[in-house]
């Protein structure tokens, strides 16, 4: 770093020139530009470009030049501008940019559509509470348009806390996360089965085996709910399978449907090493099905007891409650050697939310009205993947992995 570039960002009264290029974009406008301005031995003290349809805003904060140059430089920069037929700016002032405030966050917001009033409401509520958005990113146009705004001069907590009310209002799904370079480190996802992984409540699944579908699906609603105690109504919904030969394991297996975006989900979380797990209040054997299917690194789930070739109605071993998936999130995390801070955990019922707030990132998915309320985020929209964003990963690179593993 020159003596010059030091000074310009460490001390506001060092001359600087902010220089703007706008226009339409095409190869080799950036390099032009700082070849224009080599020549009168500028520092680059910072730079910014965006592109948006086809149209590009570069902008350079330099070092002064050496006296006497600088009207040359103007005039330079405008001629190559202009053989370039772009339209350039330069604006003089002093020093670098103003440090960003304490306190960074990135906020996701996801939209269909996302509308202009949503977004300005957004915008309106992070500066009332005193936060500056330093940049603006869209990470997705579909299957929703996914956009981040990196948030600074505000803490996680309250910021989160203030826009969680507006989301639902406006029809937008808002995450907001801290920032900082854990955001791509190594983490450790874990999902909810039923509902979340699956379209499906499984042991709805059984009971339509067992012609009991429609007691077993009261009971399950309660239960999820919150208005029934989770471990009392699943022995009562176990017990209506009592007498079922066990060759319905297969059936159910087979009549599982995935939840749109889940493949894709857990296809880029394990390319960016993550790990990925699922806990269930439903059972191990549909469960460990979807484990290998699946490629997952964790699944726990409760277990029906077989007997001579039949279910016998009970359930063996530890019982997978609302406490038992935060415990089994605990657990997983530890295996993994990933931080609880850098676990995301997902899922739709009550009995997930123990787990959904002992993780770093609770994700509300298609949730009940309690579930919604009490995690970190929530996400309305049908498809699995939209989870992705909330990570920080784009739709772009997605697809980029997608067609590297298909070549």
């Amino acid at each position: 770093m020159s003596a010059s570039q030091t000074a310009a960002s460490q001390t506001p009264e060092v001359p600087t020139l902010l220089v703007k290029i706008f226009g339409k974009d095409r190869p080799g406008i950036t390099a032009g530009l700082f070849d224009t301005l080599a020549a009168y031995l500028v520092d680059v003290v910072d730079i910014e470009q965006v592109v948006t349809r086809g149209r590009l805003v570069l902008c350079a904060l330099v070092t002064q030049p050496p006296a006497g140059l600088e009207g040359d430089l103007r005039a330079t920069v405008h001629s190559w501008a202009e053989s370039m037929k772009m339209q350039a700016e330069i604006i003089s002032g002093h020093g670098d940019n103003r440090p960003r405030g304490l306190g960074r966050s990135l906020v996701t917001v996801l939209g269909h559509p996302l509308t202009a009033e949503s977004t300005a409401a957004i915008a309106a509520r992070i500066a009332k509470t005193g936060g500056n958005i330093d940049r603006i990113f869209r990470l997705a146009k579909y299957p929703v348009t996914a956009v981040e705004f990196a948030v600074s001069g505000v803490e996680t907590e309250p910021l989160r806390t203030a826009l969680a009310s507006d989301a639902a209002a406006l029809g937008v799904d808002v995450a907001v996360v801290s920032a900082g370079l854990h955001r791509r480190a190594q983490r450790l996802v874990v999902m909810d089965v039923d509902s979340t992984l699956i379209q499906d409540e499984v042991i709805e699944l059984f009971a339509a085996h067992a012609g009991c579908e429609d007691k077993v699906a009261e009971v399950t609603a309660a239960a999820m709910r919150g208005e029934l105690d989770f471990e009392q109504s699943l022995h009562a919904r176990v017990a209506l399978l009592e007498g079922l030969d066990a060759s319905v394991v297969e059936k159910v297996r087979n009549e599982v449907r995935l939840t749109p975006g889940a493949r894709t989900l857990i296809r880029t979380l394990k390319r960016l090493g993550y790990q990925v797990g699922v806990v269930s209040g439903g059972f191990t054997q549909v469960t460990d099905d979807l484990k290998e299917r699946l490629g997952l690194d964790f699944a726990q789930a409760n277990t029906l007891e077989i007997v001579d070739g039949r279910l016998t109605g009970r359930v063996t071993g530890e019982i997978v409650d609302r406490a038992g998936k935060a415990r089994l999130l605990r657990r997983f995390a530890a295996e993994a050697g990933v931080p609880l801070s850098q676990t995301v955990a997902i899922g739709d019922g009550a009995n997930d939310l123990d787990m959904l707030n002992a993780a770093g990132l609770g994700v509300a998915f298609n949730a009940k009205p309690v579930v919604r309320e009490a995690a970190h985020t929530a996400v309305n929209f049908p498809f699995l993947d939209t989870v992705l964003y909330l990570l920080g990963v784009t739709r772009e690179e997605v697809e980029a992995a997608d067609t590297h593993d298909e070549g």
